[in-house]
C-alpha cells in the first residue's frame, strides 16, 4: 500500500475519534451515538439490532447489548413490526431525538458544509466508493439510500418503486438508510463500472 494511502486511512479514522471526543453527553460511547444516528436514518424494515449489527460491523450480541442500554436510557423503545408480528423494530423516543441535537458529529459536518460544493461532491463520491469497496471486502452489506440504490425504480411520472421490497417509497423513504442496499453501477467514460 502506498503511503499516501496509509496516511489517508488514518486521517478517516483520526476524523472519528476527533469528532467524537467532542461528545457532550458524557453518557454515551461511540457505538452508542452510532446507534442513535442508525435508528433515526434507517428505513421502518432496518431498525432492528441485526441491521444493526450489519451497519456497525461488529457481533449481534454486542449490537443488542448497546440497543438494550439506550432503550435503558429511554432513548429508544421497542414497538412490534407490523409488517412483520415476529419481529421488532426500534425507533427513537422524544428523549433520544433531544440527545441527538447533541450529536458530536455536528462539528464534523459543519467543517465538511464549508468545503467548496464540488470539493464535497468529489470527496462523498470517493468515500461511498471506499465504503462499498471495504464493504465487499469484508463481505459486508453497503448500506445506502434509496436514492442511490439500484433496487429503486424512480421516474418523474409516478412515485419510486423498491423492487426488492416489492413496495411504493415515499419521500422521506429515499434518504433513509437500508439493510438491502445495492449500490448503482456507474460507468465511467472508459466504459470501467464503478460503484
Amino acid at each position: 500500500m502506498s503511503s499516501s494511502a496509509d496516511h489517508g486511512a488514518e486521517i478517516i479514522v483520526h476524523l472519528a475519534r476527533l469528532a467524537h471526543s467532542g461528545a457532550s453527553d458524557a453518557r454515551l460511547t461511540p457505538a452508542q451515538w452510532t446507534a442513535l444516528r442508525f435508528f433515526a436514518r434507517a428505513n421502518r424494515l432496518s431498525r432492528t439490532p441485526s441491521a444493526f449489527s450489519e451497519f456497525h460491523a461488529t457481533t449481534r450480541g454486542t449490537a443488542s447489548q448497546t440497543v438494550k442500554s439506550l432503550v435503558a436510557l429511554g432513548l429508544l423503545e421497542r414497538h412490534r413490526n407490523e409488517d412483520d408480528g415476529r419481529s421488532i423494530r426500534f425507533e427513537l423516543t422524544p428523549a433520544g431525538h433531544e440527545v441527538l441535537q447533541q450529536d458530536p458529529l455536528k462539528a464534523l459536518a459543519r467543517a465538511l458544509e464549508a468545503l467548496p460544493q464540488p470539493t464535497r461532491d468529489t470527496l462523498f463520491a470517493a468515500l461511498r466508493q471506499v465504503a462499498c469497496d471495504l464493504a465487499d471486502d469484508r463481505q459486508s452489506p453497503a448500506f445506502g439510500t434509496c436514492a442511490d440504490c439500484a433496487h429503486c425504480e424512480s421516474t418523474s411520472e409516478a412515485p419510486a418503486f423498491c423492487r426488492c421490497a416489492a413496495a411504493t417509497l415515499g419521500a422521506s423513504d429515499m434518504g433513509a438508510l437500508c439493510i438491502e442496499f445495492s449500490p448503482r453501477r456507474q460507468t465511467r467514460k472508459d466504459g470501467e463500472h464503478l460503484i
